[in-house]
């Protein structure tokens, strides 16, 4: 807990000069202590009839709000390590990887401390290491959208909005760089994750539409974030999923109109691109929307 504490950058408390090395270096030393409790906890068994929160969780969790403070603290050139060839990141964002894979997803979200810290540290991840976690094996990459789907079902507010935030962030970078395919890494990445998993996105547009349409969200704005990233990379699967729901209607006519009417306001005058002016048009379009399907379900 005190490493967790030493690196929280609180109310700017840690501050360094431009050329002072002292914020690498506390990343350094807090990553590798990190490194070390991760490599020791991943090979530790939960005594029969022991507390798996006491001897494993509790422990995880603590790590990982440390290594989330450490990344959100705004005192650290992570582009430093690739250049001078250090692997201090790479180890830590490795062994993390592997803790959030080895607690099991209904087990963590019993939890919700635990659940708090893991999907906080998701989204530092997706927001600031969007590369790395790309370059993820496949298999990988759809556990951790699996978890956000779920996530994004939790009536905690902040988890939904976590998760949401971290779909947002995954899913636009999917947008800018998948038309590179071969040129670039990140293109050949996302490419061969799309050919082994090609409803890796799908499950997530699914669960947001959903909870869109049939439930209360206090947090919309949030949830409209990701909406158009979504629906642009899974346009035929959008229609496919509306079509879907509009012809369970067929029984009642005037429901079946009045709900192809919302949906057609949804994306009215909304663009194929992610520019500002475009993803708050469908954030305004979404509060007339729920307006109208909520009347209808």
């Amino acid at each position: 807990m005190m490493n967790g504490q030493v690196v929280y950058n609180k109310a700017q408390r840690l501050t360094f000069d431009s050329s002072s090395p002292n914020g690498i270096l506390l990343f350094r030393e807090v990553s590798s202590l990190i490194y070390v409790f991760g490599t020791r906890i991943l090979t530790h068994d939960v005594p029969a009839g022991g507390n798996i929160y006491e001897h494993k969780y509790k422990g995880i969790g603590i790590s990982l709000l440390a290594l989330h403070r450490a990344l959100s603290g705004n005192y650290v050139n992570f582009g430093v390590f690739a250049l001078y060839g250090d692997k201090a990141l790479d180890d830590v964002l490795s062994i993390a990887i592997q803790l959030c894979l080895s607690m099991q997803l209904s087990e963590m979200m019993a939890f919700p401390k635990l659940a708090k810290t893991y999907f906080t540290l998701i989204e530092i991840l997706m927001r600031n290491h969007t590369s790395t976690m790309v370059k993820l094996e496949t298999l990988v990459l759809a556990h951790i959208t699996n978890t956000l789907q779920e996530g994004l079902k939790s009536h905690e507010v902040s988890i939904s909005s976590q998760c949401a935030a971290a779909i947002e962030n995954l899913t636009v970078y999917h947008f800018t760089h998948a038309p590179e395919l071969e040129r670039t890494e990140a293109g050949r990445r996302l490419n061969a994750h799309l050919s082994t998993e090609p409803a890796l996105f799908q499950g997530l547009l699914s669960a947001l539409l959903q909870i869109i349409v049939f439930e209360e969200c206090a947090n919309q704005w949030s949830l409209s974030r990701p909406l158009l990233p979504l629906i642009l990379i899974n346009q035929d699967f959008f229609n496919q999923w509306q079509e879907q729901l509009i012809a369970q209607q067929a029984g009642t006519p005037e429901r079946q109109a009045k709900l192809v009417s919302a949906f057609q306001k949804l994306m009215a005058e909304v663009q194929c691109n992610l520019e500002s002016k475009n993803r708050d048009k469908i954030t305004t379009n979404l509060t007339l929307f729920r307006h109208e399907v909520k009347a209808l379900f």
